[in-house]
């Protein structure tokens, strides 16, 4: 863990720096990248100027596509250079810096929906060699009446239309879901399921549970979100770079359990620390008022922060925050925070930590917007209990005493210089934390201007030499 916080930098001066590979075939760019579709797209809005964010490992295209398309559409092209958060998420910041009217988002993607920009998501067509993946669900699936719903990366939705022609006529039990840009229209029939972007409907009588899942893609946060969230379905999977299926043996009871002692280390926390990790997805504002009014009624201070892609080395600047919660995509959510000097949580378990009428019920949520008023999965807070009236229980972890109950808000500012002072009107001592006092009278603005208020002064030579003797040391002396 040390090494996560400071270094020698001898690991930065060996790296070696290579060109990225571009994913798509050299003579190939209009079919990988869509250009038809992406200029009619542009040309049907009348869209004049238009970002186009590319992950890192499709940079190297950039420049030829920006050119391509600017001679398609008369209009001009920005390339976003980096992005704010993940590369998944569609970066509505970085475009309306060039006052861009509408965004082309270029390989994988998150599918969460954005609040202004109109956004075109093109994923890449990336090879999939649909024969062995028959082959592969043929061995994995053998009786022909099995229930199994197929999902896929969205770099591979695309033969996903040449794989359900194979499949169906030999698993007539088999679901194909669909992928939806934005929010679908209309509300949810019964058994229809859309998460993560994806849609489809469940016939069975037992519902969603009663079939397997089969994931093509490669291994990583998508199908992590996917085994985490429909935790009571077998899943297995296909990987088109190594062209090998499996059935997937990560042990997600085991990951729950990581998650759910979390909830116990957010139970147990003073301070919280919410992250910004998106500005771009619909509800992202809506859900931050939501976890500081959770957590001012559950008598925790909170504080707001926005340092970009969170890392160990960033966070580790605020010694005085018990827990993070991070609000971003779905996909980012679940952060792994092994090298952290603190635990990062999501949205949904700082809800289960300090909501009382929430209760675990084997469904993980990871998508936040699940959790406001109106959603499918939103609980109303329970009225406020007095603080003598509280039901105290023991934690878990250090074994002390603690209130899990939801008080009124204090009527007033409680004073910084005192340790110890009144919360209510029932003349109840809480103790407030220096290190939250002080973290909450810090704050860097950064460089000033203030023209006209600084006097102007001659420039003078200053010390020379470097910080640990300089020359004019020894005179002083």
């Amino acid at each position: 863990m040390a090494t996560a916080f400071s270094s020698d930098g001898e690991a930065a001066l060996r790296r070696e720096l290579r060109a990225a590979v571009a994913a798509a075939p050299r003579g190939d760019l209009d079919g990988f990248y869509e250009m038809g579709r992406a200029a009619a797209f542009v040309r049907d809005g009348g869209f004049r100027k238009v970002a186009l964010q590319f992950p890192d490992e499709l940079l190297a295209d950039a420049v030829e596509v920006a050119a391509r398309m600017e001679a398609a559409t008369g209009a001009e092209m920005y390339v976003l250079g980096d992005t704010t958060y993940g590369s998944c998420c569609v970066d509505e910041v970085a475009a309306e810096h060039v006052d861009a009217e509408a965004v082309l988002h270029y390989g994988p993607a998150c599918l969460s929906p954005c609040r202004k920009l109109p956004v075109l998501h093109i994923f890449g067509q990336q090879p999939l060699d649909v024969g062995r993946c028959t082959e592969a669900f043929r061995e994995l699936y053998p009786e022909q009446q099995s229930r199994v719903v197929v999902l896929s990366d969205v770099v591979y939705a695309h033969a996903m239309g040449e794989l359900e022609q194979q499949l169906c006529p030999e698993y007539p039990n088999i679901i194909f879901s669909r992928l939806v840009c934005g929010d679908p229209p209309g509300p949810a029939v019964p058994g229809e399921e859309r998460k993560f972007g994806r849609q489809f409907l469940v016939e069975a009588a037992g519902g969603l549970q009663d079939y397997a899942m089969f994931y093509v893609g490669a291994e990583g946060l998508a199908l992590t979100s996917f085994m985490l969230t429909w935790n009571r379905c077998p899943f297995s999977s296909f990987n088109p770079i190594t062209g090998c299926g499996r059935h997937e043996t990560l042990n997600v009871n085991r990951a729950l359990m990581r998650r759910l002692y979390l909830v116990e280390r957010a139970r147990d926390a003073g301070v919280v620390g919410i992250l910004v990790g998106t500005l771009g997805v619909a509800g992202y504002l809506t859900v931050l008022q939501h976890l500081r009014e959770l957590l001012c009624q559950a008598g925790k201070r909170s504080y707001t922060l926005a340092v970009g892609k969170p890392n160990p080395a960033k966070l580790a600047n605020f010694l005085e925050v018990d827990i993070f919660v991070l609000v971003a995509c779905a996909q980012n959510s679940l952060l792994d925070s092994s090298d952290f000097y603190r635990p990062v949580v999501t949205p949904y378990e700082l809800e289960l930590a300090c909501n009382p009428a929430r209760e675990w019920t084997g469904n993980y949520l990871t998508d936040f917007r699940d959790l406001l008023p109106g959603a499918c999965a939103h609980v109303e807070l329970p009225p406020a209990v007095p603080a003598v009236e509280a039901v105290p229980d023991v934690s878990l972890i250090t074994g002390k005493m603690r209130a899990t109950h939801l008080c009124d808000p204090p009527t007033s500012q409680l004073p910084p210089s005192t340790t110890l002072a009144c919360r209510d009107q029932t003349q109840v001592l809480a103790e407030i934390s220096p290190a939250a006092s002080f973290l909450e009278s810090r704050s860097w603005r950064g460089l000033e201007q203030k023209l006209g208020q600084t006097p102007v002064s001659k420039a003078v030579q200053g010390r020379r030499g470097i910080a640990i003797a300089y020359e004019d040391e020894g005179c002083e002396q």
